[in-house]
């Protein structure tokens, strides 16, 4: 398997995890009445996981596999 084949698979599943985090079940469990260090939740949550797969990405395009 090519290295670029396999980058690109690992981008195309991260883009699939970016969807299932930011869909809408899974927002509404965030969208409650309560703050994190005077955050709202849900912004918290948005923040932690763009925050998560942007780092995720970096590793994939940075790698040497």
């Amino acid at each position: 398997m090519d290295r670029f084949e396999l980058k690109g698979q690992r981008l195309a599943a991260l883009c699939v995890l970016g969807v299932v985090l930011f869909n809408y079940p899974l927002l509404a469990i965030f969208n409650v009445a309560a703050t994190v260090f005077g955050i709202p939740v849900l912004y918290a949550y948005i923040f932690a996981a763009w925050s998560l797969l942007t780092a995720c990405m970096a590793y994939v395009i940075e790698s040497r596999d």
